[in-house]
Protein backbone atom coordinates (compact mmCIF):
# COMPACT_ATOMS: atom_id res chain seq x y z
CA UNK A 1 0.00 0.00 0.00
CA UNK A 2 1.10 3.44 -0.60
CA UNK A 3 -0.08 6.25 0.90
CA UNK A 4 0.69 9.34 1.06
CA UNK A 5 3.69 11.01 3.17
CA UNK A 6 2.94 13.36 5.80
CA UNK A 7 3.80 17.07 4.97
CA UNK A 8 7.00 18.06 7.08
CA UNK A 9 9.56 20.68 7.03
CA UNK A 10 13.08 20.57 7.76
CA UNK A 11 14.98 23.74 9.38
CA UNK A 12 18.26 24.09 11.11
CA UNK A 13 18.13 23.47 14.90
CA UNK A 14 17.94 26.33 16.91
CA UNK A 15 19.55 27.05 20.28
CA UNK A 16 15.78 26.18 21.82
CA UNK A 17 15.77 22.87 19.49
CA UNK A 18 18.52 21.49 21.87
CA UNK A 19 16.05 21.17 25.07
CA UNK A 20 13.52 19.56 22.73
CA UNK A 21 15.67 17.07 21.06
CA UNK A 22 16.59 16.22 24.90
CA UNK A 23 13.16 16.16 26.05
CA UNK A 24 11.96 13.84 23.38
CA UNK A 25 15.20 11.86 23.32
CA UNK A 26 14.44 10.93 27.10
CA UNK A 27 12.20 8.20 25.27
CA UNK A 28 13.62 4.95 26.09
CA UNK A 29 11.94 3.48 23.57
CA UNK A 30 13.30 6.30 21.33
CA UNK A 31 16.66 5.56 22.82
CA UNK A 32 16.79 1.89 22.50
CA UNK A 33 19.14 1.64 19.50
CA UNK A 34 21.42 4.67 20.73
CA UNK A 35 22.50 4.11 24.17
CA UNK A 36 19.19 3.30 25.74
CA UNK A 37 19.02 7.11 27.59
CA UNK A 38 19.37 10.17 26.09
CA UNK A 39 22.21 12.32 26.61
CA UNK A 40 23.11 15.27 29.03
CA UNK A 41 21.45 18.55 27.92
CA UNK A 42 24.96 20.32 26.81
CA UNK A 43 25.43 17.03 24.85
CA UNK A 44 22.24 18.33 22.44
CA UNK A 45 23.54 22.17 23.02
CA UNK A 46 27.00 21.15 21.47
CA UNK A 47 25.12 19.13 18.80
CA UNK A 48 22.72 21.74 17.21
CA UNK A 49 25.54 23.89 17.46
CA UNK A 50 27.29 21.81 15.64
CA UNK A 51 24.40 21.12 13.11
CA UNK A 52 24.43 25.07 12.46
CA UNK A 53 28.42 24.84 11.96
CA UNK A 54 27.02 22.19 9.27
CA UNK A 55 24.88 23.67 7.37
CA UNK A 56 27.04 27.19 7.19
CA UNK A 57 29.88 25.27 6.14
CA UNK A 58 28.63 22.14 3.76
CA UNK A 59 24.71 23.59 3.29
CA UNK A 60 23.54 20.19 5.23
CA UNK A 61 23.12 18.82 8.90
CA UNK A 62 21.12 17.45 11.33
CA UNK A 63 17.94 19.31 10.28
CA UNK A 64 15.28 19.92 13.26
CA UNK A 65 11.88 17.97 11.48
CA UNK A 66 9.03 19.89 12.26
CA UNK A 67 5.44 18.46 11.37
CA UNK A 68 2.12 20.31 9.82
CA UNK A 69 1.97 22.37 12.69
CA UNK A 70 5.78 23.30 13.46
CA UNK A 71 5.80 21.33 16.42
CA UNK A 72 9.57 20.17 16.27
CA UNK A 73 9.23 16.30 16.37
CA UNK A 74 13.01 15.30 15.95
CA UNK A 75 15.89 15.17 13.79
CA UNK A 76 16.82 14.10 9.84
CA UNK A 77 19.46 15.05 7.52
CA UNK A 78 23.47 14.36 6.97
CA UNK A 79 26.59 15.16 8.92
CA UNK A 80 30.22 13.73 8.11
CA UNK A 81 30.93 10.53 10.07
CA UNK A 82 33.57 11.32 12.32
CA UNK A 83 33.98 8.34 14.58
CA UNK A 84 37.70 6.11 13.88
CA UNK A 85 35.35 3.41 13.29
CA UNK A 86 33.04 2.56 10.20
CA UNK A 87 32.16 4.43 7.30
CA UNK A 88 34.80 7.20 8.31
CA UNK A 89 35.04 10.61 6.65
CA UNK A 90 31.71 9.67 4.81
CA UNK A 91 28.48 11.86 4.71
CA UNK A 92 25.98 9.84 6.37
CA UNK A 93 22.06 10.62 7.06
CA UNK A 94 20.14 10.09 9.90
CA UNK A 95 16.96 10.27 12.01
CA UNK A 96 15.79 10.23 15.69
CA UNK A 97 11.72 10.89 16.04
CA UNK A 98 9.72 10.82 18.82
CA UNK A 99 7.63 8.11 19.60
CA UNK A 100 3.95 9.43 19.54
CA UNK A 101 5.20 10.09 15.72
CA UNK A 102 6.27 6.45 14.55
CA UNK A 103 4.64 4.83 11.74
CA UNK A 104 3.26 7.84 10.06
CA UNK A 105 5.98 8.40 7.37
CA UNK A 106 8.02 11.18 8.64
CA UNK A 107 10.97 9.81 8.69
CA UNK A 108 10.46 8.72 5.13
CA UNK A 109 9.62 11.54 4.08
CA UNK A 110 12.46 13.83 5.55
CA UNK A 111 14.47 11.36 5.12
CA UNK A 112 13.88 12.17 1.05
CA UNK A 113 13.89 15.71 1.47
CA UNK A 114 17.62 14.99 3.29
CA UNK A 115 18.23 13.27 -0.40
CA UNK A 116 17.36 16.00 -2.28
CA UNK A 117 19.40 18.96 -0.18
CA UNK A 118 22.36 16.79 -0.31
CA UNK A 119 22.83 15.88 -3.91
CA UNK A 120 22.17 19.69 -4.44
CA UNK A 121 24.78 20.41 -2.16
CA UNK A 122 27.14 18.07 -4.03
CA UNK A 123 27.12 15.35 -2.28
CA UNK A 124 27.81 12.15 -4.41
CA UNK A 125 26.84 9.65 -2.21
CA UNK A 126 25.79 8.93 1.23
CA UNK A 127 25.84 6.13 4.09
CA UNK A 128 22.95 4.90 6.81
CA UNK A 129 24.51 3.18 9.73
CA UNK A 130 21.61 1.51 11.39
CA UNK A 131 21.95 -1.07 14.54
CA UNK A 132 21.23 -4.65 12.89
CA UNK A 133 17.64 -4.79 15.08
CA UNK A 134 16.69 -1.56 14.13
CA UNK A 135 13.86 -2.91 11.81
CA UNK A 136 12.13 0.19 11.46
CA UNK A 137 15.11 2.10 10.30
CA UNK A 138 16.76 -1.18 8.20
CA UNK A 139 12.76 -0.18 6.38
CA UNK A 140 13.30 3.55 5.95
CA UNK A 141 16.68 2.37 3.94
CA UNK A 142 14.85 0.42 1.74
CA UNK A 143 12.32 2.41 1.27
CA UNK A 144 14.84 5.17 0.31
CA UNK A 145 16.51 2.86 -1.92
CA UNK A 146 19.71 1.77 0.02
CA UNK A 147 21.36 -0.88 0.01
CA UNK A 148 23.27 -3.03 2.66
CA UNK A 149 27.53 -2.83 1.90
CA UNK A 150 28.84 -3.78 4.78
CA UNK A 151 28.90 -5.20 8.41
CA UNK A 152 30.14 -3.55 11.28
CA UNK A 153 30.65 -4.47 14.95
CA UNK A 154 30.00 -1.64 17.45
CA UNK A 155 33.17 -0.50 19.96
CA UNK A 156 31.11 -0.69 22.96
CA UNK A 157 28.82 -1.76 23.50
CA UNK A 158 29.80 -4.55 20.96
CA UNK A 159 26.63 -5.05 18.17
CA UNK A 160 26.30 -5.47 15.17
CA UNK A 161 25.70 -2.35 12.51
CA UNK A 162 24.73 -2.60 9.00
CA UNK A 163 26.03 0.74 6.67
CA UNK A 164 23.33 0.79 3.53
CA UNK A 165 24.98 3.07 1.28
CA UNK A 166 22.95 4.98 -1.75
CA UNK A 167 24.82 7.16 -4.93
CA UNK A 168 23.10 10.18 -5.30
Amino acid sequence: MNRALPAVRLRVPTHEDAVTWHRIFADPDVMEFHGGRAAGLSVYEELTARQRRHDAQLGFCLWSMLDESGQVIGFTGAQPWERDWGPTGEIEIGWRLAREHWGKGYVTAAARETLERVRAAGTRGVVAMVDARNARSVAVTRRLGMRLAETFTTPAPRREAHCYRLDL
